[in-house]
């Protein structure tokens, strides 16, 4: 049976789609487009807040910062290994993202490195030592057309 959207949940809806598109917004801002007093607001973004809902940060670009080849990496696994291989990838440095998934792939994760030179010594050097990896697939970006910051890549 489908769930009714109610107006609160309507109202932070709008409240997180005013913020992924400016995360500075200030609340009394927010209140003018949403429609809601300010204290309205400055409540709900402390629960959403607390509840882990939302979480604000400072997302870079990276490719501003050095770091203009980014990259998927699909990763298949031994059977047993699955979790062992995604914690340490989760641990390597220029990693942002990391899903075990369903499909073709056991792992993906996504990378950004200085470069394609970089891209391919990290994946020998780090990704290829993996023990419990059985088979890579890399997917160098050549454009991103659309970025919402669920992922930061």
């Amino acid at each position: 049976m489908e769930e009714l959207v109610t107006k609160q949940d309507l109202t932070d809806n709008q409240i997180i789609d005013i913020l992924e598109m400016d995360g500075r917004a200030s609340n009394a801002k927010i209140a003018r487009e949403v429609g809601v007093s300010e204290g309205t607001i400055r409540r709900r973004l402390r629960r959403l807040v607390e509840e882990d809902v939302i979480k604000i940060k400072a997302v870079p670009d990276l490719s501003k910062m050095g770091y203009p080849t980014t990259a998927l990496i699909g990763l298949q696994t031994a059977p047993g290994e699955l979790d062992s291989v995604a914690d340490a990838i989760t641990n390597m440095e220029d990693v942002h993202y990391v899903a075990i998934t369903t499909g073709a792939f056991d792992v993906f994760a996504c990378v950004a490195k200085p470069s394609t030179e970089e891209l391919g010594v990290f994946l020998r050097t780090k990704i290829g030592t993996i023990p419990g990896v059985t088979r890579t697939e890399t997917f160098v970006n050549l454009s991103i057309k659309k970025r919402t910051y669920g992922l930061v890549l």
